[in-house]
């Protein structure tokens, strides 16, 4: 009996020190959370991915979606501790909704430092638009001079030979400028780019004709002319006095056809504005995106 007694109390002593080796191996966690406004809805195809970098590397934090009201479906993320106390950086990019790949995309939309136990993240990852500028003449070289001339936007300053019409920050690859005109309501595409002086990727509404000489280092300036296929809600010509002109920064890949939230440059044509003649663009209603995180 005493042989059987000591065998139970031997068995029961191992298994304690083995549940107890097993909870000391248990990773601690501790929660990261995110407080951030002015995200848009990314819609089905594309998430919202936190990051943090621990020795030069990206660990992942998690994915989440943002409500047209700019609700975060999530704002508040477990992290093994050890790694959360050793980040130097929080970085937030945009990713595909079923991503194969582990790694942060070049879309990188925040950014900051942590000090102590918070980091100040703001969207400067992106570029600094605080000195932005622009210029654009209503013109539509596609159709020849003198025809429809208040239907098209071109972004340039004019002269013989016309100058480069804007001053904005070099994007990384994650990123590109578009244009837009908002007629009746409708936003409508000029094109993106990411060359300030070159022929933008996007024709689908000008004209037969080429676009003139001299020009940009790189081809035409970026701009439309808005004379063939207009989308619903649009007729084409148009006139252009009263619509609001729109400079973008969208994703790349982008989310959406329609405008992204970052609008650095815009501007309301005035009703008497004349054609060929520049105009300025005055500050965007959103220029950057401002947050905090804290571990």
């Amino acid at each position: 009996m005493k042989k059987i007694l000591l065998t139970l109390a031997a068995v029961s002593a191992l298994t304690f020190v083995a549940c107890s080796d097993d909870d000391d191996n248990t990773p601690k966690t501790s929660n990261l959370s995110l407080n951030v406004s002015g995200l848009e809805n990314l819609g089905a195809n594309y998430v919202y991915e936190g990051w943090i970098i621990v020795g030069g590397s990206p660990v992942s934090t998690g994915a989440f979606n943002v409500s047209d009201s700019g609700e975060l479906s999530k704002s508040s993320f477990v992290v093994d501790s050890d790694m959360l106390s050793a980040a130097s950086t929080f970085v937030l990019t945009i990713e595909p909704a079923n991503d194969p790949d582990p790694s942060p995309s070049s879309t990188k939309i925040l950014a900051g430092d942590f000090s102590g136990n918070s980091a100040s993240i703001n969207s400067n990852i992106v570029g600094d638009f605080s000195s932005s500028w622009g210029k654009f003449i209503l013109a539509t070289p596609t159709d020849g001079e003198n025809t429809n001339e208040r239907s098209g936007v071109w972004f340039l300053e004019p002269g013989m030979p016309p100058q480069v019409g804007l001053g904005l920050p070099e994007l990384d690859e994650g990123w590109k400028y578009e244009g837009w005109a908002v007629i009746n309501g409708v936003p409508v595409t000029t094109g993106k780019f990411t060359k300030l002086a070159a022929t933008d990727e996007f024709d689908g509404f000008s004209g037969p004709m080429d676009l003139p000489a001299p020009n940009g280092a790189d081809g035409f300036f970026p701009g439309e002319d808005f004379l063939v296929n207009a989308p619903d809600g649009v007729t084409f010509p148009t006139d252009l006095r009263g619509s609001t002109i729109v400079i973008t920064v969208e994703p790349n890949p982008d989310n959406s056809p329609a405008p992204f939230t970052f609008k650095p440059l815009a501007k309301k044509v005035a009703d008497d504005a004349q054609d060929h003649v520049a105009i300025d663009l005055g500050a965007g209603p959103l220029v950057t995106i401002t947050g905090t995180v804290s571990r």
